[in-house]
């Protein structure tokens, strides 16, 4: 089963945005710790960044990812605005709105929405090194404004509600990308470059690929089209491609096939 990093955002020294009492490291840490603990009762194993109120760098955050033998990356963080009351709503950011990464935050932001949240949607934001650093498909999910009172009545009131929806997007991601062995037990091992919900953008992807030298090939996998590359006896050729992959610049993983 698939390793899930979780992150608390901020910490320690680090409070994060701030409103009155409200401490945004103490909002992602209680959280975090929640969707964890739901995660690991539906068979998905859990690392933490943090369990308790330290302080880490994000590139200390992204390191103790890339060391671990972490499938994924989700930060929790609570967004903010510079005027109190003037934004509400659920962001998910990502390195770049393709593969594993879109998936993460299509099925987180539209989870939360269901509690009540507006679902401001997925941007891009190569310049933060939590995405940027790590090693492994990563999201960073802005859980509501912490100076919006709307956003925090969600918070506080349908906490479990909200701790199982990013669960469920997790999840539902997780599962999706999850694929059987053979029927004869036999295991390979391939590098999955990306996952779209729409097939013209797996094309897209490949034809990108296959311009830049690689070959490919697209698999449906439940409701989504998988691009891969290569088949591998062992675990370690295909992480010695997978690293190839990513330094060209594309999202990687390894995985069975």
């Amino acid at each position: 089963m698939a390793t899930v990093m979780l992150d608390a955002g901020h910490g320690g020294y680090d409070s994060g945005a701030v409103y009155g009492e409200r401490y945004e490291k103490n909002d992602t840490l209680n959280l975090v710790l929640a969707i964890g603990t739901i995660l690991e009762n539906n068979g998905i194993d859990v690392l933490y960044t943090r369990t308790t109120d330290v302080y880490q760098s994000p590139n200390e955050k992204a390191g103790i990812a890339n060391r671990s033998d972490a499938d994924y990356f989700i930060s929790i963080h609570r967004n903010s605005s510079p005027v109190p009351g003037t934004y509400s709503g659920v962001e998910t950011l990502v390195y770049r709105n393709s593969g594993i990464p879109a998936v993460f935050a299509e099925n987180i932001n539209r989870e939360l929405a269901q509690v009540g949240f507006n679902n401001l949607g997925v941007e891009e934001r190569p310049n933060l090194a939590v995405l940027r650093g790590t090693n492994m498909p990563a999201a960073l999910v802005e859980v509501g404004f912490i100076n919006t009172e709307q956003d925090n009545q969600l918070f506080d009131l349908k906490f479990p509600e909200m701790a199982q929806a990013i669960a469920n997007g997790i999840m539902q991601t997780v599962q999706g990308a999850v694929v059987e062995s053979t029927e004869d037990n036999t295991v390979s091992y391939c590098v999955e470059v990306g996952v779209f919900r729409h097939k013209k953008n797996a094309e897209s992807l490949a034809e990108n690929m296959q311009s830049d030298g690689y070959d490919c090939y697209i698999e449906p996998r439940s409701a989504c089209f998988s691009v891969c590359h290569g088949k591998f006896a062992t675990q370690e050729e295909a992480k010695v491609m997978e690293e190839k992959l990513f330094l060209a610049g594309y999202e990687t993983r390894t995985i069975c096939s």
